[in-house]
């Protein structure tokens, strides 16, 4: 089972990340973002929806995907262009949609300063 998970982390925590993978110890799929409000303004709950629906669908059209979460194609394409953006969708040559992975992780901790 492939997961991803997203994070949030520190431009350290990432290269350190890297290091650790490119001296041969795995490290899984991250995707991280610098702060919350970048993992939030990118993880909506409609884009949520999209993912959940895009899970073990394989490729699919934009139209298609819209007709399964039940909302107009042009909302659904601007979210999946933000998704791609980001790294957690991919683009099929043939211009189609998939979320490339089995599950989806979402890891962070709120502390005091």
């Amino acid at each position: 089972m492939t997961t991803v998970t997203l994070s949030i982390a520190s431009r350290e925590a990432v290269t350190s990340r890297f290091l650790r993978a490119a001296s041969g110890h795995p490290e899984g799929h991250f995707i991280s973002f610098a702060k919350p409000s970048l993992l939030f303004g990118t993880l909506t709950a409609k884009r949520w929806d999209l993912l959940a629906a895009m899970q073990g669908a394989g490729p699919l059209a934009a139209s298609d995907l819209a007709c399964r979460v039940g909302r107009e194609v042009k909302g659904v394409q601007a979210d999946l262009r933000a998704l791609l953006n980001a790294g957690i969708v991919e683009k099929t040559p043939d211009g189609e949609f998939v979320f490339p992975y089995d599950a989806l992780h979402v890891d962070f901790s709120l502390r005091a300063a």
